[in-house]
């Protein structure tokens, strides 16, 4: 018991301190508080007070009550995804594919990022990163179109060829194996270029006489990569890999539905969380069942980037975000 004024003692201490600084900051760096400000009010009204609809997860929402005249059914929304027995196969279809996206995706965007960076004309660099950046642009929409006019059984460009070959048709639209694949490679053409120019801006800052130093030290073109490229590019990797375990449970709609569409033979292996519950709502709308689904990928989210953030901080303090 006698320690207890002892920690009150310390928090009001440590409370004191907390309003001295802030009284400091308000008084000496008014400038950079108003700066600050407008990015402040961005959040607070697009972030923080949307949250509030958090409650419609919890509602069966009817358009006469509102968001707190709606009955209160507790977790009956969460039900429709669980109950099924689908959430686990469509949370490890989810995770499954971001975690090929997220560690496949940034070894190829390290990797041609460390190519061009080794380029030495300026013009067939900007030429070629301006061509794998190309695809960013292109809509999931005609994603769609060029995948099904390659792979569509009678006439698809692939299967034509094969034929011509000798071989026998392939049915794409009919081998679930096959997309476990073919999403991952749509991925990596759309968006390595995008992801590419993060890493290579990275590696064009790094000092010049770092590698005249270990050239002059004899050191080869893969230990230069291997002991000066790669620990340089270590926090870029870490706080994009960060950002990216904050949505590994939010698969990439676009993607997959312009990709599969609702072929149900395909559904086992390419089914994800997000075009479950479209299909689902499209039938049925609730606003409480997406509310849900919504709170759902949002908290396991948090949970891995707060994980995530904490053993990185535990390995190397320096590289976590907080």
């Amino acid at each position: 018991m006698a320690n207890i004024p002892a920690a009150q003692g310390k928090n009001t201490l440590k409370r004191r301190r907390i309003m001295s600084d802030l009284r400091y900051d308000l008084k000496h760096n008014k400038t950079l508080l108003l700066m600050v400000f407008p990015s402040i009010l961005y959040l607070f009204v697009l972030s923080y007070l949307p949250m509030v609809g958090i409650y419609y997860a919890f509602t069966n929402y009817n358009y006469q009550g509102g968001l707190f005249g709606s009955p209160f059914v507790g977790l009956a929304n969460f039900k429709f995804l669980f109950a099924s027995g689908t959430a686990w196969k469509l949370t490890f279809n989810t995770v499954f594919y971001n975690l090929i996206f997220i560690f496949g995706g940034t070894a190829l965007r390290i990797a041609i990022a460390i190519m061009l960076s080794e380029i030495i004309g300026n013009i067939f660099r900007k030429v070629t990163q301006t061509i794998i950046f190309l695809p960013h642009f292109v809509s999931m929409v005609l994603v769609g179109v060029f995948a099904y006019n390659l792979m569509n059984y009678e006439t698809g460009l692939l299967n034509n060829i094969i034929t011509s070959l000798g071989g026998e048709r392939f049915d794409f639209y009919g081998t679930p194996w096959i997309w476990r694949l073919i999403i991952p490679a749509v991925e990596f053409w759309k968006s390595t270029g995008y992801g590419t120019i993060i890493y290579l801006a990275a590696i064009l800052g790094i000092s010049e006489e770092i590698y005249e130093a270990a050239i002059i030290d004899g050191v080869t073109f893969m230990q230069k990569i291997r002991y000066i490229t790669l620990p340089s590019l270590k926090p870029t990797f870490t706080i994009l890999l960060l950002m990216s375990l904050g949505g590994i449970i939010r698969g990439q709609f676009d993607l997959f539905y312009q990709l599969i569409g609702n072929n149900g033979l395909l559904f086992g292996t390419t089914d994800i969380i997000d075009t479950y519950v479209y299909r689902v709502l499209r039938v049925s709308p609730n606003i409480g069942m997406g509310s849900a689904v919504g709170l759902y990928q949002s908290v396991i989210g948090a949970l891995m980037v707060l994980g995530s953030n904490y053993l990185i901080r535990k390995l190397e303090p320096e590289n976590a975000l907080f």
